[in-house]
């Protein structure tokens, strides 16, 4: 065994043996995570391996809501190429659990993905024992990925990701993660900057393949041209009214974007501001922050487009999923975490709709999105709060120019398809 591997299976167990006692209590006591305990420290329910009795078995994790829509798209392609296999999809959190379950409804089964703990790990792949285990974007769990090596079964990263913020806690323990990629039969990386991270980790370079970001490929299918008119009547606004999105914003953000539309309204006083959090239980926070400037606002939850009409010019979105929907009504569209150090959101999800997407300098976490809409004029970086008030502004007094950036920004998505297809055929060479 290596010896770095076996500090982090010692500490790893210490730690699992001391936490399990108490979390165990917690249980008992709060009522909550009970009922996923037992997946949690790999016990699969007897139903659900039922479900993925076919061969060859395929084992996906996807840990955030963005990897999961990309496992969707895997899978997908994966039913474009196999005649038959079943498929099992494992998350972390319980509206990770909610979101998957929702998109692969009954045919997939959905768990709980075991602690990164050897006993956990072990119980649960050996019940499943899948012919390969994959791995979505940025998801390396050690003992998961070594037992699966030990058991014999085949490991991909698929839809691989390292960002610039993270390679560099990964090269402080550079020797460590070599060992544990060694175990790693395939990586099927977004782009050349990834997959040049995942070298310098110590990933196998044969073993590395650049395949683009399968993450967009539903993108321009879950546009649907008819959720403008819906959202433009449940916010009681005209297909005219101009419309500021701020989404996925992080905390120092808001206040920013505050600044920015009281440029905005000045030249355009109808506009409307839409400003949705990238963490909803912040809602509090941005309350507080837009009663002290002076704004009057109402929660995307309190309005049903009916009894409860949109009256003030803010709104805060405070529940899940309403993002996506409402970037198909944004005249301005600005993605969050990138006025300030976090690498940026996803611009894509805004420009599928034919939008043009302002962010800021901190883009590090979708350099492939941002080069593919700057390349058609419609990704614009801006650097401060009056740097996005000038040019949305400009926009707006040219909307002919608006529309036209749009346009290209959806054809540019469009004309990127297929890289689900490649990943998926990464999959397949495995087995």
């Amino acid at each position: 065994m290596n010896i770095l591997y076996g500090a982090y299976t010692l500490l790893n167990s210490s730690l699992f043996f001391s936490c399990l006692p108490p979390f165990w209590v917690y249980t008992r006591l709060s009522g909550r995570h009970r009922e996923n305990l037992k997946e949690r420290l790999g016990y699969i329910p007897s139903n659900l391996l039922h479900t993925v009795s076919v061969s060859p078995r395929v084992w996906i994790h996807a840990a955030s809501l963005g990897e999961i829509k990309v496992a969707d798209s895997i899978v997908k392609a994966l039913r474009r190429i196999l005649p038959a296999f079943s498929v099992i999809v494992s998350t972390v959190t319980e509206h990770g659990r909610e979101l998957a379950i929702e998109t692969f409804g009954d045919e997939i089964p959905v768990v709980y993905a075991p602690v990164d703990f050897i006993g956990s790990v072990r119980k649960a792949l050996s019940s499943v024992h899948p012919d390969v285990l994959v791995f979505m974007e940025t998801e390396i769990w050690p003992a998961w990925i070594t037992e699966a090596h030990r058991m014999g079964i085949k490991t991909a990263l698929i839809n691989g990701r390292i960002s610039i913020r993270s390679i560099r806690g990964y090269l402080k323990f550079r020797s460590f993660f070599r060992k544990v990629l060694s175990n790693v039969d395939a990586f099927s990386m977004i782009s050349e900057e990834d997959s040049t991270r995942i070298r310098s980790m110590g990933a196998d370079p044969g073993k590395i393949e650049i395949n683009g970001n399968a993450k967009y490929d539903l993108l321009p299918s879950l546009a649907d041209p008819a959720m403008a008119a819906q959202m433009q009547k449940i916010l009681n606004l005209e297909p005219t009214s101009p419309v500021f999105i701020a989404g996925s914003t992080r905390g120092g953000e808001e206040s920013m974007v505050l600044d920015s539309y009281e440029m905005i309204v000045k030249k355009y006083p109808e506009t409307v501001l839409i400003i949705a959090p990238r963490h909803i239980e912040r809602t509090a926070e941005v309350r507080s922050l837009l009663e002290r400037r002076g704004f009057r606002y109402q929660l995307w939850s309190e309005i049903d487009g009916n009894a409860v009409k949109r009256l003030e010019p803010v709104v805060i979105i405070n529940t899940f999923g309403e993002l996506f929907k409402l970037y198909s009504i944004g005249t301005v569209v600005f993605c969050g975490a990138s006025l300030v150090p976090l690498g940026g959101q996803n611009p894509l999800e805004a420009a599928v709709w034919g939008k043009v997407v302002f962010y800021g300098p901190s883009m590090e976490d979708f350099l492939d999105a941002k080069a593919m809409l700057e390349e058609v004029g419609a990704g614009i970086s801006v650097s401060s709060p009056e740097m996005l008030a000038e040019k949305a502004i400009w926009f707006l007094r040219h909307p002919e120019t608006l529309k036209s950036y749009g346009d290209r920004a959806r054809e540019v998505i469009i004309r990127s398809q297929n890289a689900a297809d490649k990943h998926a055929q990464v999959i397949v060479d495995l087995i």
